[in-house]
């Protein structure tokens, strides 16, 4: 005879998937319904499934914005990868003490609003700003320069803006390098920038790729820092959004790019897993 289970045992055996129905409800209908249906959106058009992406692409003016943006966001993010390596690597050999100043700093502006760093520039790079006051003052111009609304304005705010999170994403693996490591490679013979190029660099790898992930797809989404620095001048995907969903009402264009803009981040997760997984294996086999 089959025993009966109680009511009570069936309760308890699905306890875990009570658990998580909340999380999941939340995440289903804040995430992925409306992504869900913002792709369905870009796939609406009456004149065919790829006709809003037809469309976008051959405008002219569209593609040199998406080219704009791809171009500004891969060269905010190695300037964020330099100044974040040196960062975390300067945190990572520092002592307790130092170190955990130098923590709170490097997270410190993460805690200020974005709006608030992004005008902190205007008032860097601006015609009266501190950059021009300082050179005139030095002699090196005679008239102020015109850093505002140029692609060197917005990258420059963008790796101020995401340099923390490249230092994060380094620290903790810079950190778990072991010391025994650098001392092998010393007594081998190695200098110290031998060490760092076949030691520190190659193991840091993985907090690179997390890091550049995060600044890249980042830079290539956010809106303030494009519009305030950029400006008109330096149209931007997520500007072009804006403008095409909150002055033109064009909400088929900007269902499109919003869909390119995810796909993207998509496509940067995907490879760089992938190369993830590659070098995990290669190591193991090494």
């Amino acid at each position: 005879m089959s025993q009966r289970v109680s009511p009570i045992k069936r309760i308890c055996a699905l306890g875990p998937w009570l658990l998580v129905f909340p999380a999941t409800a939340v995440l289903l209908f804040v995430l992925v319904l409306p992504v869900a249906g913002t792709l369905a959106e870009s796939f609406s058009n009456p004149a065919g499934l790829f006709a809003n992406y037809r469309d976008f692409f051959a405008d002219a003016y569209n593609r040199t914005v998406m080219l704009r943006s791809f171009r500004i966001a891969f060269f905010s993010t190695m300037v964020a990868l330099v100044l974040g390596f040196a960062g975390a690597y300067m945190i990572a050999n520092a002592s307790l003490g130092l170190k955990r100043v130098l923590l709170i700093l490097s997270v410190f502006p993460l805690l200020t609003s974005v709006v608030v760093r992004s005008f902190s520039f205007m008032a860097i790079l601006g015609r009266n700003g501190v950059v021009n006051t300082a050179l005139m003052k030095m002699g090196l111009i005679s008239e102020p320069l015109e850093m505002l609304f140029t692609q060197g304005a917005v990258i420059a705010g963008l790796a101020y803006l995401f340099t923390p999170l490249m230092i994060l994403s380094l620290v903790g693996v810079l950190e778990n390098i072991e010391d025994d490591l650098y001392l092998a490679a010393g007594s081998l013979g190695a200098s110290p920038v031998a060490v760092f190029f076949q030691v520190t660099l190659p193991l840091a790898v993985p907090g690179m790729m997390v890091g550049s992930i995060l600044v890249f797809t980042g830079s290539l989404a956010t809106f303030v820092t494009p519009t305030l620095l950029g400006g008109e001048p330096q149209m931007t995907l997520a500007t072009l959004l804006y403008q095409k969903a909150m002055i033109s009402f064009d909400w088929g264009v900007a269902n499109t790019i919003a869909a390119i803009m995810m796909g993207t981040a998509i496509f940067c997760v995907v490879v760089v897993g992938s190369l993830a997984g590659r070098l995990a294996a290669r190591r193991t086999v090494q």
